[in-house]
């Protein structure tokens, strides 16, 4: 019953879906179970996916076509968008502000506390969601409606399992006093990043059945190519992460595997096995 009550609790923290009431009562808050909830990050990129991947399928089946595949990336990315609050999208945009406005560490984490958003962080946005459109519609005109599904359902899953590793392994530097990853400040043990991992396998497994195992691999390599990315340019600059830096590592990590499958798939381009 934890179990249930961490994902609850992990669902109401990161989206907008209706954790309320009684069933609000019923699962409880502490700073222990909100820790505990980051087991559960990837089974939330699982309900977020398949929202996203349902509307994709949807309108790209009602609008067929190079025009019909664009405006279901878009709509698919304004359900999810919606159904997160822009949690992730926020955390690209401060981390953008901070390490584009600054190359002092102190300075850098001033600057990602600012809830205004920069230049640096505007263009961030623009080109993440950009890319993801331009990547989403290509995917679709190559590989089929059902590939971009499950596309889309892998990478909200994998790109929610990337932060645990940040979490379990580097120090918090964030404000500890106002954030709201305050909870998250202590390293996560083992056994919370094995549960994310079981929560990642039937996604992997899920997208290899639709893409085929060369695209399926190219994909993972690429979402561990961007962990590690990540990982290293906040050990740099900041010497650990903080809450923002792991909305911009789900981020990257989510456009890093539509890349890797757009340069798998695409017909007529070189790839990448």
């Amino acid at each position: 019953m934890n179990g249930i009550r961490h994902y609850l609790l992990a669902l109401q923290f990161f989206t907008r879906v209706p954790v309320t009431g009684r069933l609000a009562d019923w699962v409880g808050f502490s700073p222990q179970m909100l820790r505990a909830s980051a087991a559960h990050f990837p089974g939330v990129g699982w309900l977020v996916g398949v929202w996203g991947a349902a509307v994709f399928f949807v309108v790209e089946r009602g609008l067929p076509g190079a025009a019909g595949g664009w405006v279901a990336a878009i709509l698919s990315t304004v359900a999810t968008v919606l159904m997160t609050g822009a949690f992730h999208e926020d955390g690209l945009a401060d981390t953008a502000d901070g390490l584009g406005g600054s190359a002092d560490r102190s300075r850098a984490l001033e600057i990602m506390k600012d809830s205004r958003i920069g230049a640096f962080g505007a263009i961030a946005l623009v080109l993440a969601l950009g890319l993801k459109f331009a990547l989403l519609a290509m995917l679709a005109g190559a590989a089929g409606v059902q590939t971009v599904a499950s596309a889309i359902v892998c990478a909200h899953v994998l790109s929610r399992l990337a932060p645990l590793f940040l979490i379990r392994w580097m120090p918090y530097v964030g404000d500890s006093g106002a954030s709201k990853s305050k909870p998250l400040a202590d390293a996560i043990a083992n056994g919370a990043l094995g549960i994310g991992i079981v929560w990642a396998v039937p996604a992997v497994m899920l997208l290899a059945w639709w893409s085929g195992g060369p695209a399926t691999i190219a994909a993972m390599a690429a979402w561990a190519v961007a962990t590690v990315f990540m990982a290293r340019l906040f050990w740099r600059r900041l010497q650990g992460f903080t809450g923002d830096g792991l909305g911009a590592t789900q981020q990257v990590c989510e456009l890093a595997i539509y890349l890797a499958l757009a340069l798998s798939m695409a017909p007529g381009r070189i790839s990448v096995m």
